[in-house]
């Protein structure tokens, strides 16, 4: 079953990086065509869009992927497709609702000064049909993600990111000659038609899934009421969108405080928006990209933490959440290394932004605590206690604020102070989670396990940091940074198995190669 979860994070982590590739891509050409002026009115439509769907449909696929598991686990078949036409149903009527409400309601955010963009009226209209779409696909992807099968959200995820840049690109491209409102009109065309397209995938893999007959399982215990089922998905869906809430909450208050304490410090205000663009525009989308693997290994690890626990299986949620948590090492101590030691390459090559090394380096360190606070917030989640995230993230960003008003202000620390701060916010909040997983599963951390990383990740710096510079007069930027990045990830892995913190069984666990290490 360890190896189930392992194959599930190998496929969400492959389709996420894929559909990173194609947004990235298609936001290049699609600047090209709209030009900054087409692209923000394109982008003043969206955040209604995304506050729709967070009202119609967020929280909701998690605790969906819950409820199934822990019937399945139960071999109740009737009962998973119970909670599957109950929340298909409460997520059609939310969507609906949503999708007219964004579509009717354009002209009055634009009348009442919401939106202060009137040309983005054809992008809000646009935009309507996908709330709906989005909403009947979250549905579908939590329901099979019960089953413990990652593919068909992969799969899906792709298809609806190619059709969304298809219609994009196609329609801002044909209807740019009836004006910038038109064109990024068209373009917000692309979200409804990506998410029908995954509906379709969806759809396809639905009436693909084992069914009770096929099995040969039966099920004679209590089934639970309609009512009961929507209490359930209520109760657990609530907290995990308050979690999703937390971090625009958390950047709106960053925006809040730490331009303000820059100037407190001295600093002049093109400087103050200087490095809060290094900050936020920078180094934590380098850092969100570093953890891929923990997002994707966070989504599939609670279905398998729900089956475990519907089970009462505590050794299967220990191994469960030890297996988890060796790959949370593995994939984010040798990332925080390697972006700390290669910072300056990295945003001058990605964004160059030489300048933007300082508040990359501190933030590095978050590689590490934010995959650790993803994995043990799906532990958690699984373990039917989705309020204890939440309400660790609320205390972290207590912190934070604290820290954010303190450092900042600090003339020789400046966008350091805000750079550390978000690494102590993420880092505390994944140590409260370290300590609920101790008190529901008898698992804190495998120290044994961790210095080795830490180990092998040091040494990896040091020789990587030793090889770049001196390679720095021979070879070009781009040719070293790949080379010293490849090289740095091969000692690391050479170290850890002089260390034996990597075996034969370890190779053998990992979906794809694993056959050969067999």
């Amino acid at each position: 079953m360890a190896s189930g979860f392992l194959k599930g994070t190998l496929i969400l982590t492959i389709a996420g990086f894929v559909v990173k590739a194609i947004g990235s891509i298609n936001w290049i050409l699609l600047s090209r065509i709209l030009g900054g002026e087409g692209i923000g009115i394109y982008q003043m439509a969206f955040p209604i869009y995304l506050l729709l769907l967070q009202i119609s449909s967020a929280g909701v696929p998690i605790a969906i992927s819950i409820l199934t598991a822990e019937r399945l686990a139960l071999h109740d078949f009737g009962g998973a497709k119970r909670v599957f036409n109950i929340s298909f149903t409460m997520l059609t009527i939310t969507g609906f609702i949503a999708s007219l409400a964004m579509y009717f309601g354009a002209d009055w955010l634009i009348s009442s000064g919401l939106i202060a963009e009137s040309r983005a009226y054809y992008s809000i209209i646009a935009l309507a049909p996908a709330v709906f779409f989005v909403t009947w696909i979250s549905c579908f992807r939590g329901y099979i993600q019960g089953y413990e099968m990652m593919t068909p959200t992969a799969v899906s995820q792709i298809v609806e990111q190619l059709l969304r840049v298809i219609v994009m690109l196609g329609a801002a491209a044909i209807l740019l000659p009836y004006g910038l409102p038109a064109a990024a009109g068209g373009a917000s065309l692309g979200a409804g038609v990506g998410a029908f397209g995954a509906f379709l995938v969806l759809l396809y893999y639905y009436y693909k899934l084992p069914k009770a007959s096929s099995t040969g399982e039966s099920y004679d215990g209590p089934r639970e009421s309609a009512k009961e089922i929507l209490s359930r998905l209520l109760t657990l869906s609530i907290p995990i969108s308050l979690a999703s809430i937390m971090l625009p909450l958390t950047a709106n208050l960053d925006l809040l405080i730490v331009p303000r304490r820059l100037l407190d410090a001295g600093f002049p205000m093109n400087e103050v928006t200087e490095l809060f663009g290094y900050l936020t525009g920078m180094a934590v989308p380098l850092i969100n990209l570093a953890t891929i693997i923990t997002a994707a290994l966070a989504t599939s690890i609670v279905p398998a933490i729900s089956h475990a626990f519907a089970k009462r299986d505590h050794q299967g949620i220990y191994e469960r959440t030890s297996g988890s948590m060796r790959l949370t090492f593995m994939a984010t101590v040798p990332f925080t290394v390697l972006l700390y030691v290669l910072a300056a390459p990295t945003v001058t090559l990605i964004y160059n932004a030489p300048k933007a090394e300082l508040a990359t380096q501190i933030t590095a360190f978050s590689i590490f605590f934010l995959g650790v606070h993803q994995v043990t917030t799906g532990i958690l989640q699984g373990l039917n206690k989705p309020r204890i995230p939440v309400i660790n993230m609320g205390i972290a960003l207590v912190i934070k604020v604290i820290m954010n008003w303190t450092l900042t202000a600090i003339p020789w620390l400046g966008i350091g102070g805000a750079a550390w701060a978000t690494v102590a916010d993420i880092g505390f909040a994944a140590l409260l989670n370290l300590i609920y997983i101790k008190k529901y599963t008898g698992y804190f951390l495998d120290i044994s396990l961790l210095w080795k990383n830490v180990v092998s990740a040091g040494v990896m710096g040091i020789l990587i940091f030793m090889s770049y510079h001196y390679l720095t007069d021979i070879l070009p930027m781009w040719v070293n940074f790949i080379l010293t990045g490849i090289e740095g990830l091969l000692l690391y892995v050479i170290i850890m198995v002089l260390l034996k913190g990597l075996n034969k069984n370890d190779g053998a666990s990992m979906p794809l190669i694993g056959r050969f290490f067999r």
